[in-house]
């Protein structure tokens, strides 16, 4: 489910995989069962390996630093999960723009801080904000259009 999320459509999520589990078996040899359970563990070099899936092909949207932080967030009087499926959720975030996407991924998803998934990502922490700030609207324009009559 992860490398759906990342990639923006099947093939790339394929690729992902693959170089995903490659780098679990190649580095098998760093799990510790005393800090994360296995799956924990696996998921977090799978996710790492999509990031640099998507690096290696420069497919992250280059945007200005500069930018100014919007000051709203998506608000929703229902929750998500109520009104829309995983898989539909699944599909939309992989219709988001890479940038848009990525950021999403790592901070609702992985709970990663802005000021890490800058670091990771070699952008500015408030690009990290705006690229999260713009695929939560993008988002919320998407659902709210499946849900008109």
């Amino acid at each position: 489910m992860i490398c759906l999320r990342y990639g923006s459509n099947r093939e790339d999520a394929e690729d992902i995989l693959q170089n995903g589990l490659i780098s679990v078996f190649r580095d098998l040899h760093q799990y510790d069962p005393t800090k994360a359970s296995f799956s924990t563990w696996s998921y977090r070099v799978i996710a790492n390996a999509a990031r640099q899936y998507l690096r290696k092909w420069r497919r992250l949207d280059q945007v200005d630093n500069n930018l100014e932080q919007i000051g709203h967030t998506l608000h929703t009087d229902e929750e998500i999960h109520d009104i829309i499926s995983a898989k539909e959720l699944t599909t939309l975030i992989q219709s988001l723009p890479d940038g848009y996407r990525v950021v999403f991924n790592m901070y609702v998803l992985e709970g990663f801080k802005h000021s890490e998934i800058a670091m990771q990502l070699g952008i500015s922490i408030n690009t990290s904000k705006t690229q999260l700030l713009k695929a939560k609207k993008t988002l919320r324009k998407k659902i709210e259009l499946m849900f008109e009559y």
